[in-house]
């Protein structure tokens, strides 16, 4: 019987240590790149969490509360945005002072028609951002802003708005939009809650492998329009913030030209900040001032 024959390769020849580094780099180029990639077309996922209204809660909402009428305008470029006005109890004929609501990036906010807790003498008008709630189509910085100039103004027409008293309140997200909406018309103050410096700032913390400065298409670039804004304002941080850690709250608010107040509530964190007695205290506070001096 013969002997099985094997064939011998040549020894192999060790890789070099450059060609070793060369492939490393090119693998970490190639995952760099994809994820790059993913963020920048992925962003809108990452940042806005679109939130339905369920047509029964509307129903509850509109049964519940008969001082709540329901909103429904038409944007500049004829999107339909849909929210609701929460009316005081006044004598008839009375105007009333109005808080214009702006929600954080998973909030539907007809929750605020709710909250007992809320300073009930003055309005409060909740309208959804594009893709919340019914409001149609897809949230944006630059829809988000004109939505809101186009919000401030509906509320100009109204004969029953006491239009020296209009106070906007952003919290999370929405404080981007409410900066940005008192550089753009008159308010009587604004109330920010777990605000960020900018939206460029939170990002590069939570994704510190990213060219952020580059990928990113909604900044909400807040700090930049402090210094411009002279309106009094009252900024509330959740002492344990892991969402928007309270440096961020704490920039803004040192560069904010007007009357300012900083408020930390303990022991709170980014979404269950409200909950504590102190934040719709310090906010009621905050509305009873603005409204002695008006």
């Amino acid at each position: 019987m013969q002997a099985p024959r094997y064939i011998v390769a040549p020894d192999a020849k060790p890789l070099s240590v450059k060609t070793v580094v060369a492939s490393m780099l090119t693998i970490a180029a190639g995952v760099f790149v994809t994820l790059s990639v993913l963020l920048y077309f992925g962003q809108e996922r990452l940042i806005f969490f679109r939130q339905p209204l369920d047509p029964g809660r509307r129903d509850s909402v509109m049964q519940r509360f008969p001082n709540v009428e329901e909103v429904n305008l038409v944007a500049e470029d004829g999107t339909r945005l849909h929210g609701f006005l929460s009316k005081p109890t006044a004598v008839a004929g009375a105007k009333f002072p109005l808080v214009i609501y702006f929600g954080g990036n998973a909030e539907e906010t007809s929750w605020l028609l709710e909250d007992s807790e809320r300073p009930q003498n003055w309005a409060w008008l909740v309208v959804n951002y594009r893709g919340y709630g019914w409001s149609e189509g897809s949230p944006g910085e630059k829809a988000m802003a004109a939505d809101a100039r186009r919000i401030y103004d509906w509320t100009r027409l109204r004969s029953d708005v006491e239009h020296s008293r209009i106070v906007a309140f952003g919290r999370s997200l929405g404080s981007g939009v409410a900066v940005r909406l008192a550089t753009e018309r008159t308010l009587a103050g604004t109330v920010l809650a777990t605000p960020f410096d900018s939206m460029e700032s939170v990002a590069k913390r939570h994704y510190p492998f990213a060219p952020v400065s580059l990928l990113l298409r909604h900044r909400f670039d807040s700090l930049s329009l402090a210094p411009r804004i002279g309106i009094p304002m009252l900024c509330i941080v959740a002492e344990r913030d892991s969402i928007v850690p309270v440096e961020h709250a704490h920039r803004l608010h040192a560069a904010w030209r007007g009357d300012k107040r900083l408020v930390s509530i303990a022991n709170a964190g980014h979404n269950d900040v409200s909950a504590n007695p102190a934040f719709w205290r310090e906010i009621g506070n905050f509305l009873f001032g603005i409204s002695a001096a008006n």
